[in-house]
């Protein structure tokens, strides 16, 4: 079984935007539908609470004509057109979704964070958390928020094996951030958040890329849009995961993060389950 997810930052301006981002992301959607992935995790997609128009929802369809999707906005008293998520599954799998309210912190339950799918063998889960916001004004909920989900993730793996992944905007070690020293009082890399993503891992996960390649260094998943030489340089954060239920460690085959080209911003991952999946 193949998974990608990724942290689109606008749905929208990826299917039907004009500007020369737009269509760098187009060509990375190209790159991720060249997968064939089984199922593909989408985060940020920020659309409407009634979903695409139908344009978009035609555009989505040339680009994955084999997949059937669920998705869910933000919606009252959230903001608008925030956050989002949504996932494509390929047609004929046989699929339930669920679109989990885990008691965080308002209005996080409506700001559309988790779908997930149960399968017969699994649970795929996809979440968008919560970033901790500018002067850390949010990171208090972002740390009940880390609390909930890791009692909501951790109920599911007491029922069937899961596969997690998504836009956890934390860089848990210091190995997975260009430049520690200078960031440890920045959202996604204070103490608290990467706490709370170490009792996530201690309720019986596994960080499927560290699982594979140790302690290797300079691979990232995120490099700031606003620094223009972020992505040159090499300047990351990896703050993208796929984590598995222990449990499935030995089935992990691969867990990358894809190529982006030129675009600044998240950049796909993937991972791949061989036998014991």
């Amino acid at each position: 079984m193949k998974f990608i997810s990724w942290n689109i930052d606008s749905l929208n301006a990826a299917l039907t935007g004009t500007s020369a981002r737009a269509e760098l992301t187009r060509q990375t959607l190209l790159t991720v539908a060249g997968e064939g992935a089984d199922i593909i995790a989408i985060q940020e997609t920020k659309l409407p609470a009634a979903g695409m128009n139908k344009k978009q929802a035609a555009a989505l369809q040339e680009y994955f004509p084999e997949y059937d999707y669920v998705w869910v906005s933000s919606r009252e008293p959230a903001r608008k057109g925030y956050a989002g998520t949504m996932a494509l599954y390929r047609k004929g799998l046989d699929v339930s979704a669920d679109f989990p309210v885990i008691g965080a912190p308002a209005p996080m339950d409506q700001e559309g964070r988790i779908i997930t799918l149960d399968l017969p063998e699994y649970y795929f889960s996809l979440v968008y958390t919560p970033n901790a916001g500018d002067g850390l004004k949010r990171l208090a909920e972002r740390q009940v928020w880390d609390r909930k989900y890791a009692d909501y993730l951790a109920g599911l793996d007491g029922k069937k094996p899961v596969i997690a992944c998504g836009d956890y905007n934390v860089a848990h070690e210091e190995i997975d951030l260009a430049n520690p020293a200078g960031n440890h009082q920045s959202a996604g890399f204070t103490d608290e958040e990467r706490e709370g993503f170490t009792q996530l891992l201690g309720r019986g996960f596994v960080d499927s890329f560290r699982s594979l390649h140790g302690d290797v260094k300079g691979v990232y998943s995120w490099w700031a849009q606003r620094v223009k030489t972020s992505k040159i340089n090499n300047s990351g954060w990896r703050i993208d995961y796929f984590l598995v239920s222990s449990r499935l460690k030995d089935a992990i085959v691969r867990s990358e993060v894809m190529d982006s080209g030129a675009r600044q911003d998240h950049a796909p991952i993937l991972l791949e389950l061989g036998q014991g999946q």
